[in-house]
């Protein structure tokens, strides 16, 4: 759908609520986002309409003294910075983000006073921090609006990596800076938390990002973190010699998240 393409009846059919099939509406709302000529003809439309018009307006009279002036210059580039932020993550997710990077700074916390040629607990629970990062910022328990977001045509893959950078970039610097001053050094547990990351993302495109992460999480801490705490088991995983194992799981699991991306559109 460029320029002028989208037929006048099919405007008139979404603008008066007519039964649309989904993947019409995916690409017709995607396409008037981008097209203000094709808006225009859509107003006119609605203003074409018998009923419409009253209810659009019984709506603005509901809401507008809820929405502040509206006015100047200072209001609209508070609008765009926050359309602009939207696009990469919610105010909502912050506070949730906030708790993920408390996990690793208590576990700096618990390492006072241990003893010292024992594993140290943050290089354990790091290669998670990643993972409950991303799960705090693509699940409907940390995003109220998430069923609004979901449904939208721009969901997908592309918002879900978005919101995934920002958790990194959110969380990763203070777990390096923890993890350094307690011996538990970024080049151990950078690789395993990639790879656990591309895990969740294509596990998220089968079962939901918050399912993913919640397995990857809990069968890191069986197979890995509880046994090393019971010193029945040295972190081998954690060394230098796994990272070729590492780096091959992060390829496989992008790999698969690319190719069942589409279903990122179904799974909420």
């Amino acid at each position: 759908m460029t320029g002028h393409c989208v037929p006048t009846d099919l405007l008139t059919r979404y603008a008066t609520g007519g039964d649309l099939p989904e993947e019409t509406l995916w690409v017709l709302e995607a396409h008037l986002e981008r097209c203000p000529d094709c808006r225009a003809r859509m107003a006119e439309a609605i203003r074409a309409d018998p009923v419409l018009p009253g209810l659009v307006e019984s709506v603005r009279v509901a809401v507008e003294p809820r929405l502040g002036p509206g006015h100047g210059r200072l209001w609209g580039l508070r609008h765009r910075v926050r359309r602009a932020l939207a696009r990469w993550a919610v105010p909502a997710v912050l506070p949730w983000l906030a708790m993920t990077v408390a996990v690793p700074l208590a576990a700096v916390l618990l390492e006072t006073g241990g003893p010292a040629d024992r594993t140290p607990l943050l290089l354990l629970i790091a290669p998670l921090v990643p993972v409950l990062g991303v799960a705090v910022s693509w699940n409907r328990w940390t995003d109220p609006a998430h069923a609004l977001v979901a449904v939208t045509p721009q969901a997908g893959l592309t918002l879900v990596l978005r919101r995934t950078l920002v958790a990194l970039l959110v969380t990763l610097p203070p777990v390096a800076l923890a993890g350094l001053a307690v011996g538990a050094s970024p080049a151990r547990w950078l690789l395993p938390g990639l790879a656990f990351t591309t895990v969740v993302l294509a596990g998220g495109a089968l079962v939901g990002v918050g399912r993913a992460a919640v397995a990857v999480t809990a069968l890191w801490s069986l197979v890995v973190v509880a046994p090393t705490l019971a010193d029945a088991w040295d972190p081998v995983v954690l060394d230098a010699a796994a990272a070729p194992a590492w780096l091959a799981v992060t390829v496989a699991a992008a790999a698969i998240t690319v190719r069942f991306r589409n279903r990122y559109r179904f799974i909420r």
